[in-house]
């Protein structure tokens, strides 16, 4: 009785699990989109769309922030159950590794919505290139998960 509990919390965690991270990645891909524009506008002389600065600050807010702690919770609670991740594999290692990538890619975006919003910000090309980041780790992370290798 108590192993189909376990079992079933466990199928429930994994789902939440995703969900969170197709919300969490759709906020990765968007955002430096929005700040090329951002950026574009800014430095063609014009004041930046306030448009801009409300739909970063929400996606940042409402979606990506609570996405992601809801992807570290699912996920710590994932590798922590019993028999579920070989440590002695790579796969665990190199999907961490992208995972904390991820994150450190997040804050990068916090740090540089920060700049835009001062007038400070890169280039559009810098957000055109750093747009594809998250599909690096993203391709990591899957065929760890998959291919465990």
């Amino acid at each position: 009785m108590l192993t189909d509990w376990l079992s079933d919390a466990y199928l429930w965690i994994k789902a939440f699990h995703v969900m969170s991270v197709i919300s969490w990645m759709a906020g990765l891909f968007y955002l430096p989109r929005l700040f090329v524009y951002h950026a574009e506008r800014a430095q063609g002389g014009g004041e930046p769309a306030a448009s801009f600065e409300i739909m970063e600050h929400k996606l940042l807010r409402y979606i990506m922030g609570p996405a992601s702690i809801a992807t570290w919770l699912a996920g710590l609670a994932l590798v922590f159950t019993p028999g579920i991740v070989d440590w002695s594999l790579l796969w665990p290692w190199t999907k961490a590794a992208a995972v904390l990538g991820m994150t450190v890619f997040h804050h990068w975006l916090m740090i540089h919505r920060r700049k835009l919003m001062r007038g400070e910000g890169a280039s559009g090309r810098t957000y055109r290139i750093a747009n594809e980041i998250p599909t690096l780790f993203m391709v990591v992370i899957v065929l760890s998960v998959i291919l465990k290798f």
